[in-house]
């Protein structure tokens, strides 16, 4: 699996995957923020990559074992940071949750991502969001153009066959960029570097699309 290779290729970057002891998705992976596949300046943070507590295993103390991992790993380091939204959305941790945990909003990115940062070090520089993503664009692309990686285990059906059948549905062309370093994760215009669409070089969605969610989109965009 994709995925695997991915995680098993961060090892050596040191990222920690943690799984709670259930049958479900529910685990949290971090690792040093200078090693992290996202567009942040945070070096000597821990940087939080994907943090899912599946919704049966909600409200268990599950997600708050996972964060205290974290916690306790990242005692030596600045704080530790995560990319959430203004607003609670799909594959974005819940800010609400993460306020309650002590974390607090250091930066902000068009149009909605938010980076949170827990603070261990008090004196110590906040983290922010490179330039790159202050002004999201891919202005050489015409149609619909996704970023995206290996992180997310969804993504690869949904690049290959979803966006195929839309582009043949809607007749525009599909443009698939794969980030294939962190070097390059580290200046994408996209914040969340899983996958992200940009439409006629402007960000739509970080969500994943699939036909049905598109139309719908299509209606905004011709709107």
């Amino acid at each position: 699996m994709l995925k695997k290779a991915w995680l098993r290729n961060r090892f050596d970057d040191g990222l920690v995957f943690r799984k709670a002891a259930v049958r479900g998705k529910v685990f949290i992976e971090y690792l040093p923020a200078e090693n992290a596949w996202c567009p942040i300046d945070a070096d000597g943070y821990m940087f939080i990559n994907c943090f899912w507590v599946a919704g049966r295993y909600q409200k268990q103390g599950y997600g708050t074992e996972l964060l205290n991992t974290c916690f306790r790993d990242s005692a030596r380091h600045k704080g530790i940071v995560i990319i959430s939204s203004a607003k609670k959305r799909p594959y974005l941790s819940d800010k609400a949750y993460l306020f309650k945990k002590g974390f607090e909003v250091a930066d902000t990115a068009p149009p909605y991502f938010e980076l949170l940062v827990k603070r261990l070090q008090h004196d110590a520089l906040l983290p922010k969001f490179k330039e790159c993503v202050k002004a999201p664009s891919l202005s050489s692309k015409r149609g619909l153009t996704v970023l995206y990686t290996d992180q997310c285990p969804f993504v690869d059906y949904h690049v290959q066959k979803e966006l195929t059948a839309i582009g043949e549905e809607y007749n525009i062309p599909i443009n698939r960029i794969k980030l294939e370093s962190k070097e390059q994760a580290r200046q994408s215009p996209a914040v969340f570097t899983s996958y992200s669409v940009f439409y006629n070089g402007d960000f739509l969605t970080h969500e994943i699309l699939t036909q049905a969610k598109f139309r719908k989109l299509w209606d905004k965009i011709k709107g």
